[in-house]
């Protein structure tokens, strides 16, 4: 017996233009005073859906139309919206979701970090199926220069953050901590370059981990995805996917926290 609804039908439609609304309010949050024209560019549609979708949104005050320009913006409504938000986001509820797939999906030990004065301090953890020692790492303070999540925070952090810290004595965890900061600063302009960090047997001999930075709404790096496990699993050779995973978990938190990337323009190369 049928629902009424096709396969790729109603249902179909109207999920994509809630998902080209949310298109737009993220343009105008980026770009500001926009035309339609200009939407119906961003969206890959023609200028009329764009006009429909704004004068939607219009309708509902999301979004507001000067009519001498006719150009939209984000419209008052959505500080209403906003303030039946709580003003500060649960760090460690929002990101527990994303660090347990993780860990499911990996196999191996997740934990989000944050920089509490001068050390990395995990706020949340998950353990994977083939995390046979399980460790909890909650709460324990590790240097920033020998841990990968804290090179993330590390490269990331303002000037002036990152110069106070670097000020600080290296002190040597292992034989392959790095404590030359010439050295050190080498390698965060690789992690700035790259997007994620990796240490092996910095902070503990046979500990290998990946981390990659998570950003709040204002672009801010404060915190890092981090995925540690034995050095035999995590090598500078092996299961490069952990990587892209790690990646992948970091963005998605990130956009679990508001932040929106700018998009980059496309080339021909």
């Amino acid at each position: 017996m049928s629902n009424g609804v096709e396969p790729g039908g109603r249902d179909a439609t109207l999920i994509r233009s809630v998902d080209r609304a949310v298109a737009i309010l993220d343009l105008l949050a980026r770009e500001g005073w926009s035309a339609g024209a200009e939407v119906a560019r961003e969206l890959g549609v023609h200028r009329s859906t764009a006009l429909r979708l704004l004068a939607t949104l219009d309708r509902h005050g999301l979004v507001e139309r000067d009519a001498r320009t006719s150009k939209y913006r984000l419209g008052r409504r959505l500080v209403q919206l906003a303030s039946s938000v709580r003003g500060e986001v649960d760090l460690r509820q929002v990101a527990r979701p994303v660090c347990e797939a993780l860990a499911r999906a990996l196999g191996e030990t997740v934990t989000l970090d944050v920089l509490d004065g001068d050390e990395i301090v995990p706020v949340e953890q998950a353990s994977g199926s083939t995390s046979v020692v399980s460790v909890n790492w909650l709460g324990t303070r590790s240097p920033v220069h020998c841990t990968a999540s804290g090179k993330v925070i590390l490269a990331f952090a303002r000037d002036d953050v990152r110069a106070r810290l670097l000020q600080q004595p290296l002190e040597r965890r292992t034989a392959r901590t790095i404590v030359d900061r010439t050295e050190l600063e080498a390698q965060l302009a690789q992690v700035r370059e790259a997007g994620f960090a990796r240490t092996f047997e910095e902070l503990e001999v046979g500990l290998n981990a990946i981390a990659a930075p998570v950003r709040n709404s204002g672009g801010e790096v404060i915190a890092a995805v981090d995925v540690s496990g034995p050095a035999h699993r995590i090598d500078p050779s092996a299961r490069a996917a952990l990587v892209v995973r790690t990646g992948e978990a970091a963005d998605d938190l990130s956009r679990r926290l508001g932040y929106r990337a700018v998009p980059q323009p496309l080339t021909n190369a």
